[in-house]
């Protein structure tokens, strides 16, 4: 949602599960509670990854994004699961369940966390109701978290990383100066290692920096994010809660990393119609159509690389993603060996809405479907709108696929 004026005093939550996917497996398993345990894809493949671990594994230096062979090096007596996705997915709907038990204004970001706006109650007690929120998480599903207080979503997303796991934290704007502003720039919610990287480079090493910064010279370095940055560090945000922003999307993407290297172009086309097969399946349950498609490859080094190529007409078929992808792909491929591959669909638009810009070459094929459209025109005119359609909509099954999905449809 677009940012607006807030008159009334706002009070917004943060809720932050704790190491999620470890903790649902732990509330499905008890005995692994109190363990090293870590969620890894690839568990048996020699470069499966870390995806989330306990902080019983992380207090020995396991971390997110680690390979596998490198966790277990550091903590032999590790527990490694595989994602159960199907059962994450239903303890996600049981959290936000739950929070809508205390109010209608919840707005999911992710799989484990959500924003909760309890400004409509003017006489709460939000630490109180916070303490509620954590107990009944902890006694219900088993499941701990992290909850941040403030008068706005940056704030209270900041709050809710200053203590984990099961902390409560209040941050108003009157403790910016001895909380927020002493943090490295990189702590900051919005702020990447990159972004850090070239903060320095004009001196600001802190968020009291950032806070401090000259316009000019950040919207230089940053272009248009850099003033929000600096609203953000001064702890300003009008952002309201949007309980439907769930169902805003931009993009779907989908990834694999392979068991072994590979240089196997065949191999290479089997992964790239797989993944163009999964992107094109979401798109049709969403409806979408695509208007940029985004390529993603990996090396065995760790290097990675993106292109992307504009369409003239948005796609959604499986053949057309994969034929772009796939021209995108050996046009920019080093012949390294390749490690990860991923598809994305960008510049999403409704399907219905989608406009096909005819050309002379599209031309031809979309006149063959003209007697049948005139049809289909003449049924609907008769008995009412949209009683035929073309197919091009219909529920559509996934079957289970390797690899991640990028988009917000965790809860579906």
């Amino acid at each position: 949602m677009a940012e607006q004026p807030v008159n009334q005093r706002r009070i917004i939550l943060h809720v932050d599960m704790n190491s999620f996917y470890a903790s649902v497996e732990m509330a499905f398993d008890p005995s692994l509670k109190g363990k090293p345990l870590a969620i890894a894809g690839n568990v048996e493949e020699r470069k499966g990854i870390i995806v989330t671990c306990s902080y019983e594994a992380r207090s020995k230096g396991v971390k997110a994004t680690m390979p596998l062979w490198q966790a277990r090096k550091l903590c032999p007596e590790l527990i490694v699961r595989k994602p159960n996705f199907d059962r994450y997915r239903t303890a996600s709907r049981a959290m936000f369940e739950l929070l809508r038990g205390y109010t209608e204004l919840v707005e999911p970001v992710s799989i484990d966390e959500g924003y909760m706006d309890l400004s409509e109650f003017p006489g709460s007690k939000p630490l109180e109701i916070a303490s509620s929120i954590q107990n009944r998480l902890l006694e219900e599903l088993l499941l701990p978290c992290s909850i941040g207080i403030a008068p706005n979503k940056f704030l209270a997303k900041m709050a809710s990383n200053m203590k984990k796991p099961l902390g409560i934290t209040i941050l108003r704007k009157r403790d910016l100066s001895n909380k927020l502003w002493p943090l490295a720039a990189n702590e900051m919610h919005g702020i990447g290692e990159k972004t850090a990287e070239k903060l320095k480079t004009i001196g600001i090493h802190t968020i009291y920096d950032l806070a401090h910064a000259d316009i000019g010279e950040v919207k230089s370095l940053l272009g248009i994010n850099g003033e929000r940055l600096i609203q953000r560090a001064n702890g300003n945000d009008l952002r309201e809660v949007n309980p439907n922003s769930i169902y805003d999307f931009k993009s779907i993407g989908h990834s694999t990393t392979l068991s072994k290297d590979t240089t196997n172009e065949t191999q290479i086309n089997e992964v790239l119609r797989k993944l163009a097969h999964s992107v094109s399946l979401r798109m049709k349950r969403k409806e979408v159509l695509a208007n940029k498609i985004f390529v993603t490859i990996r090396y065995s080094n760790l290097k990675t690389i993106t292109r992307s190529k504009t369409m003239k007409n948005p796609v959604g078929e499986e053949d057309d993603i994969y034929h772009e992808a796939k021209d995108l792909f050996f046009n920019h491929w080093n012949e390294e060996p390749i490690r990860l591959l991923g598809i994305t669909g960008q510049d999403l638009v409704e399907r219905e809405d989608a406009v096909k810009q005819l050309d002379l070459f599209s031309f031809e094929n979309d006149a063959k479907d003209e007697p049948i459209l005139s049809v289909i025109d003449q049924i609907n005119q008769k008995y009412g709108s949209q009683l035929i359609k073309r197919g091009v909509k219909g529920k559509q099954e996934e079957p289970g696929t390797p690899g991640i999905s990028f988009n917000k449809d965790f809860l579906s």
